[in-house]
């Protein structure tokens, strides 16, 4: 192997060092999806798993969710279970135990699962409050005209 070999060799070597795509993560994806009935799911359930990279498809009818697993992009898969003409969005629900502040108005949802509330970004800040500030002020040491029962 002469020098005009080796030059072949690290020219091919570097043409498909720099051609090589990068792999995709093992992503879960979560939808919630308007499924009426068992031919709903299995429909949803047929196009989600044609998607290329998912790996496996969970339908949960009670909660109405859709869950897939796999080298999947999310746009994708959104893109896919829209084509069923289903009202299809991302799964808007964490457990309550990830938010900071779980009660607050943009948070809570009476058609949330149970112990799961509405995600909300990192940055709300709380502007509502279950106890007003005129009442905390009644009822402190501090205050003279305070309520003379406690």
């Amino acid at each position: 192997m002469g020098v005009e070999g080796t030059v072949s060799y690290l020219s091919n070597l570097v043409s498909t060092m720099s051609t090589k795509k990068k792999k995709k993560q093992m992503t879960t994806v979560a939808l919630k999806v308007r499924m009426d009935c068992d031919g709903c799911a299995r429909k949803m359930k047929s196009v989600l798993s044609s998607v290329k990279g998912a790996k496996s498809v969970d339908i949960d009818m009670k909660q109405q969710k859709v869950t897939v697993t796999g080298y999947v992009d999310a746009k994708k898969v959104l893109e896919a279970a829209r084509s069923t003409k289903k009202k299809v969005e991302l799964w808007p629900y964490v457990p309550y135990t990830l938010v900071a502040h779980p009660y607050v108005s943009q948070a809570y949802d009476k058609k949330a699962p149970p112990n799961h509330v509405r995600a909300v970004p990192v940055t709300a800040t709380i502007t509502e409050t279950t106890v007003d500030d005129s009442y905390t002020t009644m009822f402190s040491d501090e205050n003279p005209n305070s309520c003379s029962v406690m």
